[in-house]
């Protein structure tokens, strides 16, 4: 019957493109696996600790379709090559695709896996709300559906979810402005402006929710002031995390509301958008003596170099090479009919159903921190920060 579907699914494909003039799909980007950090996991071992031939290993003769969104950001560059060097050690067969942020491009590449017939799809969506028709037709395929980092809605086709504690992102954001600037027992007033992530990415939503659990009090008691008034999610999103689009808000809030007065804290929930305000904030005149706290979110090499420049406070880290290998143990499990290890199954609603999930745990680091976490761990290396 699988084969059946697979023929059936083909032919359809073929007669898609036969019916838009010709035209092919558009070209896809593999990573380059160099350029991310050693995977967890590098071969497959046998009881004994051994080596496992290739022929016992859990994914011989199968294979899996990895679609990511972008290759425009450090992060997914390394989330994509971590997981394709771990599957691979356990014998799978591994697509692994990039789509640049164009939705349509997505869609396509996860159509062309599913005509193929992988037996598992991992998906980073660029956005969720596109891909509920492909879903179905892999679910029609019986083809299940990991979720990585960006939680699919509106779909009852995906079987799992590895993420961050996306929420959680949010709350350490936030204490960590209200323990760097002691929010609690400050008598001072301190300004405060916001850029949040995507509309179409639902870890955005949870992200802003987590940073309002924290410093909405200190904006109700005038302890933060944010001379915008730009404090809503719907006020603070941009879409599709641009840099460009942060430096433009940055630029046009310094120019407009802080003339006269300087801005205090850049509440960021991407490294991107650090590095856009980072620009506005040296075009505008700001140095060393008032220079604001600045958050972000990945922990990427320029974040930590601007970290250890003192051009950027915190970021948050996530160890890509733990997701990958959480996302991994999810993907082996539903190839081999077994259950994946999992620590949440009540946060995760997506309109549809409540997804079975591996929260990793978000970590703060900053000046303070970063040898311990990030070179000591392996993480990089000293030569990648400038630092040997």
């Amino acid at each position: 019957m699988k084969k059946c579907i697979a023929l059936i699914l083909a032919l359809a494909l073929t007669l898609a493109l036969a019916a838009c003039g010709g035209n092919s799909a558009p070209a896809t980007t593999e990573a380059p696996a160099a350029e991310a950090p050693a995977a967890d996991a590098t071969e497959a071992p046998a009881a004994d600790g051994t080596e496992a031939p290739a022929a016992e290993q859990p994914g011989a003769g199968k294979s899996v379709g990895i679609a990511m969104p972008t290759q425009s950001s450090e992060r997914w560059i390394n989330d994509g090559a971590n997981m394709k060097a771990q599957l691979e050690a356990l014998g799978y067969e591994v697509i692994l695709q990039y789509a640049e942020d164009d939705v349509q491009m997505q869609v396509s590449q996860i159509e062309n896996m599913v005509a193929q017939m992988v037996d598992c799809l991992v998906i980073a969506a660029i956005d969720s709300g596109a891909l509920t028709a492909v879903e179905a037709q892999a679910k029609a395929a019986g083809i299940p559906i990991v979720a990585y980092d960006r939680l699919l809605m509106d779909t009852d086709a995906v079987s799992y979810y590895a993420s961050f504690d996306n929420e959680g992102v949010g709350r350490v954001i936030g204490e960590y402005i209200e323990t760097a600037m002691d929010l609690a027992n400050t008598t001072e007033s301190y300004t405060i402006e916001f850029f949040m992530g995507s509309p179409d990415d639902n870890n955005a939503v949870l992200l802003h929710k987590g940073v309002m659990s924290v410093l909405q009090p200190y904006l109700d008691n005038g302890t933060l002031v944010c001379k915008t008034g730009r404090t809503s999610f719907e006020e603070t999103c941009i879409l599709r995390w641009s840099q460009e689009t942060a430096q433009q808000w940055c630029e046009n809030y310094l120019s407009g509301f802080y003339a006269d007065e300087d801005l205090d804290i850049v509440c960021s929930a991407f490294d991107g958008f650090a590095y856009g305000c980072r620009s506005a904030l040296e075009a505008a005149g700001y140095t060393e003596e008032n220079w604001p706290l600045i958050t972000g979110q990945d922990a990427e090499v320029m974040a930590t170099k601007n970290i250890i420049a003192g051009k950027q406070t915190m970021s948050i880290y996530k160890d890509t090479r733990l997701l990958a290998e959480k996302c991994v143990t999810m993907v082996n499990a539903v190839c081999n009919g077994t259950e994946p290890e999992i620590n949440d199954t009540t946060t995760y609603n997506n309109n549809v159903l409540v997804v079975p999930s591996y929260l990793c745990t978000p970590v703060a680091v900053d000046a303070s921190n970063y040898q311990e976490l990030l070179i000591d761990s392996g993480y990089y290396t000293a030569e990648q920060l400038d630092l040997a």
